[in-house]
């Protein structure tokens, strides 16, 4: 009897020739499951048609839940966009096919199954609301029954094996960015190999401040004023150019990827809320590198809560005087200039009374951090995101000049921070791709070397599944952050999309990490080893710029409430 020639049905969900079209329609379906679970959850959170804090607070698993829920189903949404524009411009070969399908089946299959929020947190539906007939319909779709069967272990297999072919190959899978974009990859991804990666690790162990030759090559290539206006000194390249650099300068090492941070956010501070006089001082020096900023915001026992802090800044004359204990300052003894939220209105205790400083300091030395009689440093030990050291500090009646309020108001710190927070998140996702995208090269080059009972790791199932879940999860993290790049550049409110971003990235960055220590076995936990300090370093992305819960909490309101 003669087979019946197989039918797109028949086929691996990566050969079927509508699986652009599967990838749209099965992200129409999670949509509207959210939706589903967003009314529900409504009911639930809300008291007089708004939605309660207090209330949402009491549902705050169900909530996180929904939180992860509208994540995954705006990831599936983009990884169907890249795919249809890869498909356009006839570019969706077989690496991209097995990333879409693997990537796309999996969320789908947790979607129904289970999230994962964290390593001991699944969200299940039924958590946020969902009943059996709406969970039922969901599988039932004809999109979603046919794209959750892509990630399987034939096609993990294939999509390790590809990897494992196009040795030396940092990213897996056509991005579907511009040519510009992909000029500016390589540009840095030449310095990170060059310049960064070869002494990434030895820098870690020693504990060492990142050579200031490296900083001086960095502000050459333009790097601390990518985005600002070229009207300012800068390239005026966008958020979309910041998150290429980024990502490829964490992949050689996630401290160099973060001396951008600072000057980022003290540019989109002084672009958002400052005076013409401050925008022509300051820019054109951040841009060029000839001032270093520093990020001064957090206090002991505030986190996440800045309404609650106590730091005073009062005026002495025509000058400021700034006095209060701050922690976790990154990079705080290399820089020339503070960025420093305080409070200068002592009546208030909320974010009313808090205004933002451009305060200048003078720059330390490796052996005298802090100079400046005003400004005491005590170095915090950490056990990752080395390279630029974090302290407490402690101002002391610091005294800085009248015009170094920003905007030249007080009472408008907080909100001049907010309008930073898009950014600032859509870069911690890039540089969490970094640390994802080194825990991935890492974990290959081991597999493919590593020989155990005759074989290299590469060829058991589980390590080529660890493998190509990490290049799936990656382009998924990639194209969500490029989205909410995407937005800021067009000048659209994104604060959902760059929570979003920075929510996934920063745990797909730990789960590489996790499964590159996995793949290296004992060695994994050896500090020769590289992946030990990707380990290190990827476990902050969860903590900084907002913690996960933090976020999943701020991307429940703005979906509940649907604006």
């Amino acid at each position: 009897m003669t087979a019946e020639p197989a039918t797109p049905s028949d086929a691996p969900v990566h050969d079927d020739p509508d699986l652009t079209s599967l990838a749209g329609a099965a992200a129409t379906a999670a949509e509207a499951l959210m939706g589903a679970a967003r009314g529900l959850l409504a009911l639930r959170v809300s008291a007089r048609g708004r939605v309660s804090g207090r209330m949402l607070e009491t549902e705050q698993y169900a909530a996180h839940g929904l939180a992860w829920l509208a994540t995954y189903a705006t990831s599936l949404r983009q990884m169907a966009g890249w795919a249809a524009r890869l498909e356009a411009a006839a570019k969706l070969g077989e690496i991209e096919r097995l990333i879409l399908a693997i990537g796309c089946g999996e969320y789908l299959a947790q979607i129904a199954g289970g999230i994962a929020m964290s390593q001991g947190e699944i969200v299940r539906p039924a958590d946020i609301g969902v009943g059996e007939a709406v969970l039922a319909a969901f599988r039932a779709d004809p999109a979603v029954a046919r794209l959750s069967a892509g990630n399987c272990d034939p096609a993990r297999m294939r999509l390790a094996a590809i990897m494992a072919e196009r040795e030396g190959v940092a990213t897996f899978g056509d991005c579907a960015l511009d040519e510009e974009f992909g000029l500016v990859r390589e540009q840095f991804r030449r310095f990170a190999d060059d310049r960064v990666a070869p002494h990434a690790h030895g820098w870690h162990l020693r504990d060492e401040l990142i050579p200031m030759a490296v900083i001086e090559e960095m502000a050459e290539l333009g790097v601390f004023g990518l985005t600002i206006p070229e009207e300012f000194g800068g390239s005026g390249m966008g958020k979309t150019a910041m998150c290429v650099v980024s990502e490829e300068l964490s992949r050689g090492y996630i401290g160099v990827g973060s001396l951008g941070t600072r000057s980022e956010i003290a540019a989109e501070l002084i672009l958002g809320g400052g005076t013409q006089a401050q925008k022509e001082y300051w820019l054109p020096k951040i841009a060029s590198g000839e001032i270093l900023p520093t990020a001064v915001f957090t206090e002991p026992n505030t986190g996440s809560d800045l309404g609650a802090l106590k730091t005073k800044g009062y005026r002495d004359g025509d000058d400021w005087v700034l006095t209060g204990n701050k922690t976790w300052i990154t990079h705080g003894g290399r820089t020339d200039m503070m960025t420093v939220l305080a409070r200068t209105k002592p009546e208030t205790d909320d974010y009313s009374g808090l205004s933002m400083f451009l305060a200048p300091k003078t720059r330390g030395t490796d052996h005298e951090p802090f100079p400046d009689a005003t400004i005491n440093g005590s170095e915090i030990k950490v056990l990752g995101y080395r390279g630029m050291k974090e302290y407490t500090l402690t101002l002391d009646r610091h005294r800085v000049p009248g015009e170094a309020l920003l905007g030249g108001v007080e009472g408008q710190g907080f909100k001049q921070l907010m309008r930073t927070f898009e950014s600032a998140r859509i870069q911690t996702a890039a540089r969490a791709i970094g640390v994802a995208q080194s825990a991935l090269d890492l974990a290959l080059r081991y597999a493919q070397e590593r020989v155990a009972f005759g074989k290299p790791l590469l060829a058991f199932p589980r390590v080529s599944a660890k493998l190509a879940m990490m290049a799936a999860e990656l382009m998924m993290a990639r194209q969500l952050t490029y989205h909410a790049a995407a937005e800021k550049d067009a000048g659209r409110r994104c604060d959902l999309e760059a929570g979003m971003a920075k929510l996934l990235a920063a745990r797909v960055a730990w789960a590489a990490a996790d499964n590159g220590v996995q793949i290296h076995g004992g060695n994994g936990f050896a500090l020769e080893y590289p992946i030990s300090r990707v380990l290190c370093d990827a476990r902050i992305l969860n903590i900084f710029e907002g913690t996960a819960e933090i976020q999943a909490q701020v991307i429940a309101r703005r979906v509940l409430e649907g604006n």
